[in-house]
């Protein structure tokens, strides 16, 4: 009649907040971090500013950290000290991988690029701050992670009230608003005596209107709650221990072994012919009646690429049931799923095959660069399982996965992508002198440098857009970006204008 009652919440027992009400410095190195994210990010684009704000929210989480609370808590002390569960070391690479992810957009202007640079440091970060081993954990966690913005709104205004009562926000308060006066009164004198201060003075701080404000005040509102559910988490990370066990296995030898026996002589059937496919080169194709280079190649690149996607969940699902009680079984387990993996991965390689070679006739897109990237993702995945199934243990696996597809990542920014789109192209035009100048415009100004290799004619068709936008769009300290300022640098040294002949909108691709 009286309990105890069981947890009801979303979350239960597992995620149940810190104790406490949010330390003064957590509090504010919170809210000031929201303030330099208001004032650096440009939505609008890549650069500078994105890496700034990522440097204050550490900044920030540091300090929630580090400081001491020196709010004296309410009634008696507690007899045994709560401590929060421990995220580990990895949480130290993660931190790291998020830094890296945000200042892409320092050094590369793709904004396509920098939007998957972005994305993916939201899970890394969330990986930093809630933890996560198990593939269950890591998805709780970036689950946690959107719902610990709002759990922290209370925890902050909390704290904000403790420290009022300590007069510890008095003082605060009054340091900033010290500091402000201080900056604006020398800061305003300082540009009255010296036009050159005043003009970086005036490239510092935005024209102010209505729009300006909502935006400061939106990115601030969002920014806080990011923020502040980091730091929620890392006050008391969730516990996700017990998602990290494999579980009860229910399926029993036969029922699993069979199936994937039969998968596996059915990729060996298919890969008996794809290797005589790759080791004959281009004499498949023109041998083979009605087939072309790109119905061999674009079709069967994505046929194969849901191949191996669908392969990895059928190799998580045989790890996660089949049983592995006795000798047999374990030896099945390597014996079929390593045999299953190999196959993969020549299917894996298959589908590059194909792709590259679609590539070297066509030319190369944004498209035909990522998607294999993928492919060869899911090849490293491959090659970590079959390691994995040594020791039938891997618990570091999940994490050396999406680890390995930063990596990828972060290798395809410092590669430059749109930069190397158009030097391959460039290079397939000086053998068959056939080239996409209109593609080549819609590239970004990471491409200039290859671009300039081109023909004066098509030089000027495919850097004139691009040169346009570079100056009807110049950068502040907010969105400095090392490639657009390279790619001004070359366009002033040598312009690019229209020539007499309209430029074509395609050319055969």
């Amino acid at each position: 009649m009286h309990g105890p009652w069981p947890d009801l919440s979303l979350w239960g027992r597992r995620w149940q907040g810190p104790r406490r009400p949010a330390s003064p410095a957590a509090t504010w190195a919170v809210l000031a971090a929201a303030a330099v994210a208001a004032l650096s990010i440009p939505l609008n684009e890549a650069g500078i500013g994105w890496f700034i704000t990522a440097i204050a929210g550490v900044i920030a989480l540091i300090i929630a950290r580090a400081v001491p609370d020196r709010i004296s808590p309410e009634g008696p002390s507690p007899l045994v000290a709560w401590r929060p569960p421990s995220l580990g070391k990895a949480r130290f690479g993660w931190s790291a991988a998020t830094m890296a992810l945000l200042a892409v957009g320092t050094f590369r202007s793709a904004g396509w690029l920098f939007l998957l640079c972005l994305a993916t440091a939201l899970l890394t970060g969330a990986l930093a701050v809630a933890g996560g081993r198990s593939a269950r954990g890591m998805a709780t966690a970036a689950f946690m992670a959107p719902f610990a913005g709002f759990r922290a709104v209370p925890w902050l205004r909390n704290g904000m009230k403790a420290s009022r009562r300590n007069g510890t926000q008095l003082r605060l308060a009054a340091t900033i608003g010290v500091s402000v006066l201080l900056v604006l009164v020398f800061g305003a004198l300082f540009a009255s005596a010296d036009a050159a201060f005043a003009g970086i003075v005036e490239a510092a701080i935005p024209d102010l209107d209505a729009g300006t404000v909502f935006l400061w005040i939106f990115l601030f509102v969002v920014a806080a709650l990011i923020l502040g559910g980091a730091a929620y988490l890392r006050a008391a990370p969730p516990d996700l221990t017990g998602l990290d066990s494999t579980g009860p296995r229910r399926v029993a030898r036969l029922e699993w072994a069979i199936p994937l026996t039969l998968l596996v002589l059915l990729f060996t059937m298919f890969v008996g012919v794809q290797l005589t496919v790759l080791f004959g080169n281009s004499q498949h194709v023109l041998e083979t009646d009605n087939l072309t280079y790109a119905d061999y190649a674009r079709g069967g690149f994505w046929q194969l690429l849901v191949v191996t996607g669908l392969t990895l969940l059928v190799l998580a699902a045989a790890v996660r049931w089949a049983p592995r009680d006795t000798p047999t079984d374990r030896i099945l387990i390597r014996v079929i799923l390593g045999a299953l993996a190999l196959l993969s991965l020549v299917i894996v390689g298959s589908a590059l095959h194909r792709m590259n070679l679609y590539a070297d006739t066509y030319g190369l897109t944004r498209l035909r660069l990522l998607v294999p990237l993928c492919e060869a993702w899911l090849g490293v995945v491959y090659l970590l399982i079959l390691g994995a199934g040594i020791r039938l243990k891997a618990p570091w696996l999940p994490n050396a996965i999406v680890a390995a597809g930063v990596l990828a990542l972060l290798g395809l920014a410092i590669a430059n992508p749109d930069n190397l789109i158009a030097d391959r192209n460039i290079t397939r035009y000086e053998q068959t002198h056939r080239i996409d100048t209109y593609y080549l415009s819609t590239l970004s100004p990471d491409a200039v440098p290859a671009l300039n290799r081109l023909s004066p004619t098509d030089r000027d068709c495919a850097l004139t857009p691009i040169a346009q936008d570079l100056q009807n769009n110049p950068d502040d300290w907010r969105t400095f970006n090392l490639a657009r300022q390279k790619a001004r640098t070359l366009l002033a040294e040598n312009p690019a204008n229209w020539s007499t002949t309209p430029c074509p909108d395609f050319y055969n691709r």
